[in-house]
């Protein structure tokens, strides 16, 4: 079972971005069997910022981070960029909430142990991804 708390540093996130976020994260979890509390941060690009540069040491903003856990019965955190998610929403032509669904399942894959280091690893993950998101009802309108 899946213990989620969503919390947000971000002023006005609409219950429908939260409610994405929570679905796409449920339907990971049912789709990879994965059972243990995440905590999900909600943030804007400053926020990514910092935690890009202590933990990837890579000075710049991005869109979704993932922090795996060693403690049993904890899977992890996932910290996503609200701003950098609407930018690429748009730049997509589908809806924010479509945007954070797809971050939060990336998220939860590498909270699974799942990467994108090799083509083989990142085919695998994609079809995954594409998978859940299908199955959650969060379908591309282009694809």
């Amino acid at each position: 079972m899946l213990r989620l708390s969503i919390m947000s540093q971000q002023t006005g996130v609409r219950l429908s971005i939260r409610r994405a976020a929570a679905k796409a994260a449920r339907a990971a979890a049912r789709f990879e069997k994965l059972s243990g509390s995440v905590t999900l941060l909600l943030t804007n690009d400053e926020r990514m910022r910092a935690l890009n540069a202590a933990f990837r040491q890579m000075d710049k903003p991005t869109d979704v981070l993932s922090f795996p856990s060693d403690d049993k019965g904890c899977l992890g955190d996932i910290a996503i960029s609200l701003p950098c998610a609407q930018r690429q929403a748009a730049d997509l032509g589908h809806t924010p909430e479509r945007e954070v669904a797809f971050l939060t399942v990336h998220a939860m894959l590498h909270l699974a142990g799942y990467d994108h280091e090799t083509n083989e690893d990142e085919t695998d993950m994609c079809e995954r991804q594409k998978q859940i998101l299908r199955k959650a009802g969060f379908l591309r309108h282009d694809a």
